[in-house]
C-alpha cells in the first residue's frame, strides 16, 4: 500500500513539474548596459563595475571575449533570452560587442 502511495505522489509531482516547469541558465544582467559601452574607450574594469563577473570567458581570433547571458526557457510559452558578447583589444578596451534579446 505504501508503494502505491509513493508512486502516485511521485507521478503527481512529475506532472506538476512538467506543467509549470522552466529552466534558467546564466546570470541576469541589466539590459541597459550595452548603451553605455564606447568602443576603444570602455575598459574591462568599467565592464566589471557595470555588470560584474562575466558568465563565460573565451578567445576569438586571439582576443579575450566575455559573455553575459541569461536564458529562461519554459515548457509552455516563449523563452526569455538575452546575451551580451564583448571582445576586447589587447589594451583591455572594448573592440566590439553584440547584444541580442528576445524581449
Amino acid at each position: 500500500m505504501k508503494t502505491k502511495r509513493f508512486f502516485a505522489l511521485w507521478a503527481v509531482i512529475m506532472i506538476l513539474s512538467l506543467v509549470g516547469g522552466c529552466a534558467t541558465v546564466g546570470h541576469d544582467f541589466p539590459s541597459s548596459a550595452a548603451e553605455h559601452i564606447v568602443l576603444n574607450k570602455t575598459t574591462q574594469t568599467d565592464i566589471l563595475k557595470m555588470l560584474g563577473e562575466p558568465w563565460r570567458v573565451g578567445i576569438e581570433n586571439g582576443r579575450t571575449t566575455w559573455t553575459y547571458g541569461y536564458y529562461k526557457y519554459r515548457v509552455f510559452g516563449e523563452a526569455d533570452t538575452k546575451d551580451l558578447i564583448i571582445v576586447f583589444n589587447p589594451d583591455k578596451t572594448v573592440a566590439s560587442y553584440n547584444y541580442n534579446t528576445t524581449r
